[in-house]
């Protein structure tokens, strides 16, 4: 999550929000949000990863990341599903997406 605090001047400054959530408990996610300025949920439940289509770790019973970007309707326009610790969308990754998104409306306008 680090990562996009990092990013996150040029991620408002384009109009985009994060939001976290994770399985910890309010205690656990209080000492996190402590070092970030986004929100970030806690107690993340099985049913809502498999609302989400997210791999629930069995052995140590967490929600592996699913990563979610969406447009100012709520529509998905990427996502990431990961069954380990690889394959995390990274905070300057979505600043070019998301400058990629913005070209491309502004380019649909002009047409």
């Amino acid at each position: 999550m680090a990562g996009f605090q990092s990013v996150l001047h040029e991620l408002d400054a384009l109009g985009a929000k994060v939001v976290a959530a994770s399985v910890d408990p309010i205690e656990k996610a209080r000492e996190v949000a402590a070092e970030l300025s986004f929100p970030h949920a806690y107690g993340v439940t099985r049913e809502t990863g498999t609302l989400l289509g997210s791999w629930w770790e069995e052995k140590r019973n967490f929600i592996q990341p699913s990563e979610f970007i969406l447009d100012e309707n709520g529509k998905v326009l990427a996502s990431s599903y990961s069954a380990g610790p690889l394959g995390r969308i990274e905070g300057p990754d979505v600043v070019k997406l998301v400058k990629l998104y913005e070209s491309r409306k502004a380019e649909q306008k002009k047409a």
